[in-house]
């Protein structure tokens, strides 16, 4: 008995669909590849927070102050080192708006790389970057010999201020999508300023007001700024800080993923 052939499918072959893990390391690669590339980058989140660190964090006048289990001025070498993995990880998320520019989000439809996949990828290289980030400041600050904290907390703070920008990484991937090109930069930054003052990261929130203290604890840096100084300071946990790490982690992260499924479901 002769099997009878199946009428070919208009439409095409079905691509098999990579799992929300499918990460390809050589595919991080290029991307971090592409990131290196670009100057105006690496000056903004290697060369300026290294600077400013020069500036804040060697003054006399305070920077030898006693905080916690350390001094002013690895308070600020903290500071300074989220606020260049913030600036390293939006960025590099920030870098698929240039994709869609160029019609790339409307290419991943046919390819077998799943929306969240793809968003993983470029989270993960973002997170590179920031790695990159941190390490300079906390050489430089190191190579100054000002701050003062015991090496645990020199290490605990370097780590936890690279994880904690993952927050960033999704952020600059759900504002890539959300805006053009031509204007995701200057977005970037007016909206990096006002989650910094927001924060406490560049002034300190007991300087604020009562309202516009209440205001910053519902700013996106106000949690992961509190949780990377809490091995310095060594006071006054509080969960508020990793509620509010993880909602707005959250909602970066499903921004960034509703926003491409509807850019790569577009014909």
């Amino acid at each position: 008995m002769r099997a009878t052939a199946l009428p070919p499918d208009p439409a095409g072959p079905t691509p098999p669909q990579l799992p929300l893990g499918g990460l390809r390391p050589r595919l991080v690669r290029l991307e971090v590849r592409r990131l290196v590339r670009n100057r105006r980058t690496l000056i903004f989140t290697m060369v300026v927070p290294a600077m400013f660190f020069l500036i804040f964090g060697l003054d006399s006048r305070y920077a030898l102050g006693r905080d916690g289990a350390g001094n002013v001025s690895a308070s600020i070498l903290i500071s300074m080192a989220l606020y260049g993995a913030v600036l390293a990880t939006t960025s590099g998320g920030a870098m698929v708006s240039v994709e869609r520019a160029a019609g790339w989000s409307r290419q991943l439809r046919i390819t077998p790389l799943r929306p969240a996949a793809y968003v993983a990828t470029k989270m993960a290289s973002s997170m590179v970057l920031g790695a990159v980030s941190v390490a300079v400041v906390y050489l430089v600050a190191a190579a100054t010999r000002t701050p003062s904290m015991p090496a645990w907390v020199w290490a605990v703070t370097a780590g936890a201020v690279w994880a904690g920008s993952l927050l960033f990484a999704a952020f600059g991937l759900f504002i890539g999508y959300l805006f053009p090109s031509e204007n995701v930069m200057q977005v970037i930054g007016f909206v990096l300023m006002l989650f910094s003052f927001g924060g406490g990261l560049f002034i300190p929130l007991s300087q604020f007001s009562p309202g516009l203290r209440t205001l910053a604890r519902f700013t996106p840096l106000y949690g992961l700024n509190q949780l990377v100084h809490y091995p310095l300071t060594q006071s006054g946990f509080s969960w508020e800080w990793v509620a509010n790490l993880i909602v707005w982690l959250a909602v970066f992260t499903a921004g960034a993923i509703l926003r491409l499924r509807r850019d790569t479901g577009r014909v």
